[in-house]
């Protein structure tokens, strides 16, 4: 596929003899024809940047939305904008099907003075652009018709049932189902499957499980909320089977499961605790930095963040799991990005999209606490009567038992520090200076998290 598109794209840039490049209706680069000129305004930062990074940022789409490229049926010439990377104006050649805009094709304008491509020559541009749009079409089309295999792979037993139920879905793949892919888990996903999302190899709704209704607990940590991921409370998830590039380019599956989680919170409705700032996470993958990453920059970022802020009030999270070739390893993939998710809802740090490999412990936690915790030393500890005891006791395990940055990082003195962590031994029957109960209880603590 990717081939077709660089052969339409190397036919546009023929026809109009200008270097063209394609992306999608997000902004995602797709394919991109050649460049051979010394001409250092041809290369501007913004066309760079888009081919370096394979993608623009959220202030360049803006910028160039607001010409009406969106809802234009042909040629649209935009100026121009030295403030804002653009050195050189742009002709955008809308890529639309049955009405609905696919994509852009991108090629650089003439310098002022200098004759453009002529009506005939734009009116062949327009009807490739028109072929590349089927295609795109027919690419999320594909998607959308394989949630049926792909809810199979995803909710099948193990044995039998699993291997038919993947070779199923690599049947309908075709050959792309042998290349490199990364599930992602947005989570709580009320209503149906969206139509498409760019990139996506397949798509659809994992139903709630046993029927569990979604909730909350108070967790160790004041302030806090402890989402149900959808393994655990019955929360229906969007399932994202995503194509990648490499081993190394999560960025993409990282940005998809970002502009996912408004459109999540928005078909929930449901106000929520938390502050808008805990989109923008902390040292976790999912935080402000994945987002840069994602996004390109601290523009994109910035944009992320903005998106994602209702979303994290609402409680939507979401997993993105390790890249996997092939489809035989997809059930595991599966279960990172909901371990991921419910891990992103547990701890604000990892910020609204996680990764599995960043979520530490509770990659096994995620796992391991499917259930509600009750184990007898802990229960006292988890009422709500106790919260700055057990928050106490997490942040004292988190700083490895060293007193003086568990008291700093507490905001209180170290004889304080002492006297809550023996209140703490009280409670739990557990001593603080045996390794096995440290374990124990700081294992109930970031279970209780996730449940």
């Amino acid at each position: 596929m990717k081939g077709d598109y660089q052969d339409l794209v190397d036919e546009i840039s023929a026809l109009l003899g200008a270097p063209a490049t394609l992306e999608n209706r997000d902004f995602r680069l797709i394919a991109f024809g050649a460049h051979d000129s010394d001409d250092d305004l041809a290369m501007d930062p913004v066309r760079t940047r888009s081919i370096l990074t394979r993608q623009s940022t959220a202030d360049v789409r803006s910028w160039f939305e607001a010409f009406g490229i969106a809802r234009a049926t042909g040629p649209v010439r935009i100026p121009a904008a030295p403030d804002a990377g653009v050195f050189r104006g742009r002709i955008c050649l809308p890529v639309r099907y049955r009405g609905i805009v696919q994509g852009y094709v991108w090629l650089l304008d003439q310098e002022p003075g200098k004759p453009g491509p002529g009506p005939a020559a734009l009116d062949a541009a327009m009807e490739v652009a028109q072929r590349i749009g089927v295609l795109l079409a027919e690419e999320a089309k594909a998607g959308a018709d394989l949630s049926r295999e792909f809810l199979a792979v995803l909710t099948a037993g193990r044995g039998w049932q699993q291997d038919m139920a993947v070779a199923a879905l690599r049947a309908a793949l075709g050959p792309g189902g042998d290349g490199l892919h990364a599930a992602v888990c947005v989570t709580p996903w009320p209503g149906e499957a969206p139509a498409s999302v760019p990139g996506a190899a397949a798509v659809c709704v994992v139903p709630r499980r046993g029927g569990g209704e979604p909730g909350g607990a108070t967790g160790p940590g004041a302030g806090t909320r402890v989402g149900p991921g959808p393994e655990a409370a019955g929360e229906p998830a969007l399932a994202v089977l995503l194509r990648l590039r490499s081993t190394d380019a999560l960025a993409p599956a990282l940005a998809a499961a970002a502009r996912l989680l408004p459109r999540a919170a928005e078909a929930t409705g449901t106000g929520g605790k938390g502050a808008a700032a805990t989109a923008t996470g902390g040292k976790g993958t999912g935080g402000k930095g994945a987002a840069a990453k994602a996004t390109g920059g601290s523009a994109g970022a910035t944009a992320v963040t903005t998106a994602t802020a209702t979303a994290t009030a609402r409680g939507v999270t979401a997993g993105v799991a390790d890249p996997v070739r092939g489809l035989a390893d997809l059930p595991a993939a599966w279960e990172q990005a909901v371990a991921a998710a419910r891990a992103a809802a547990a701890q604000p740090r990892f910020g609204p999209v996680a990764q599995w490999s960043a979520i530490g412990p509770y990659r096994m936690l995620a796992t391991l606490a499917a259930d509600p915790v009750d184990d007898p030393a802990a229960r006292t500890l988890l009422a709500p009567a106790h919260r700055e005891l057990a928050r106490t006791a997490e942040v004292f395990l988190d700083c490895a038992g060293q007193a003086g940055r568990a008291a700093a990082a507490l905001g209180i003195h170290r004889q304080t520090l002492y006297y809550r962590l023996a209140r703490v031994e009280q409670l739990t029957g557990l001593d603080l200076d045996e390794g096995e109960d440290r374990l124990l209880l700081h294992m109930a603590l970031k279970a209780a998290r996730l449940t």
